[in-house]
């Protein structure tokens, strides 16, 4: 399927033109191609991708449920800013939905998968001296495979459809992205799967989720146009208690 683990700016006829449409506009404005305040009109974007409006116009849709597009009377479509209420929604549901994924990994580990995150931690080492951008695509491809072994394909589509205001900050912080360590982490998920240690293994996916939360507030000074923050304090971010020690 296109755009399965990176971006591709053209269509295939032999697939349905609306997913197509809405993953690439998502993408776009996910990695910043598209701005916030950047007008968009379904005319252009049919036009671009030499497509009738209608799928456009669903794309708008979908984009418009997932907070990446805003619909103003007499201004038209425009790429929303990211809700920084909903980075902290997302990231709190990402967390519990990938920590039961863990757990249910740890609970019977399957070797051939512990084999093959292993060899996806050493292409992350590789692709992580390239670039940056390389390093997401990594990352997203780790992530759908732990769901996916754990027979969580769907729940790993629903984590997307959630996590667009995320990703959009994710690609804000190339500059200051900690790959190293985000890869200890990684290595630190697959190894207490492949030890059957349930508990250790939600402290590390846990702990490698709220990384994002020890950037946030730099990112938002760096880059204030960006987000949409609600008067007054800033909500802290809510995290459910990592219980240490005890048995496995």
């Amino acid at each position: 399927m296109p755009m399965e683990d990176g971006a591709v700016w053209s269509l295939d006829p032999s697939y349905p033109i609306t997913p197509q449409i809405t993953r690439i506009l998502r993408e776009r404005i996910v990695r910043n191609d598209l701005k916030p305040g950047n007008r968009i009109s379904e005319a252009e974007i049919a036009r671009s991708y030499d497509v009738s409006r209608q799928p456009v116009r669903e794309a708008f849709i979908k984009l418009a449920e997932q907070g990446l597009l805003a619909v103003l009377p007499q201004r038209g479509t425009i790429v929303s800013k990211i809700a920084y209420a909903s980075v902290l929604d997302a990231r709190f549901l990402r967390e519990a939905i990938e920590a039961d994924i863990v757990k249910l990994l740890a609970a019977n580990p399957d070797p051939a998968l512990v084999e093959k995150l292993r060899a996806q931690l050493a292409q992350q080492k590789e692709v992580a001296a390239r670039s940056p951008q390389d390093f997401i695509q990594a990352d997203e491809k780790f992530h759908r495979t732990l769901a996916e072994g754990a027979g969580k394909g769907g729940a790993w589509k629903l984590i997307e459809g959630l996590k667009a205001q995320m990703d959009r900050v994710r690609f804000l912080s190339l500059g200051r992205f900690p790959i190293e360590k985000l890869i200890g982490q990684h290595t630190d998920v697959v190894d207490m799967i492949a030890e059957g240690n349930v508990e250790k293994a939600e402290i590390a996916i846990r702990t490698h989720l709220r990384e994002v939360l020890t950037d946030l507030p730099e990112i938002m000074r760096a880059n204030p146009d960006f987000f949409d923050l609600p008067s007054g304090d800033l909500p802290r971010p809510v995290t459910a208690p990592i219980q240490k020690g005890g048995k496995k």
